[in-house]
């Protein structure tokens, strides 16, 4: 992948977080926010089965490349795409 797209990525969406979550009020109003309607209901599942697959991606190419699973889970499960982002950013480049 493309280690620039993907830097690109994790700063624009976490400029994007910041902002949705001082705009909501803080982590509890963001949380709010998000329990309020079904159609936002939807869209948290969806993040949570697209996030769980991709664990499952990481886990195998952790596993392959010598790398630990566990704080990529831990990380991706306290912030969400931030971890598997972050995972991408630092793999090594496969020869």
């Amino acid at each position: 992948m493309n280690k620039a797209i993907l830097v690109t990525v994790f700063i624009a969406f976490g400029a994007l977080s910041a902002y949705s979550i001082h705009f909501s009020g803080g982590v509890l109003g963001f949380l709010l926010e998000l329990t309020r309607h079904p159609a936002s209901w939807q869209v948290f599942f969806d993040l949570v089965i697209a996030l769980s697959l991709l664990l499952v991606l990481i886990g195998r190419d952790a596993k392959a490349s010598g790398r630990p699973f566990w704080p990529w889970l831990l990380l991706t499960l306290a912030t969400g795409s931030f971890g598997p982002l972050l995972y991408f950013i630092t793999a090594k480049k496969k020869a």
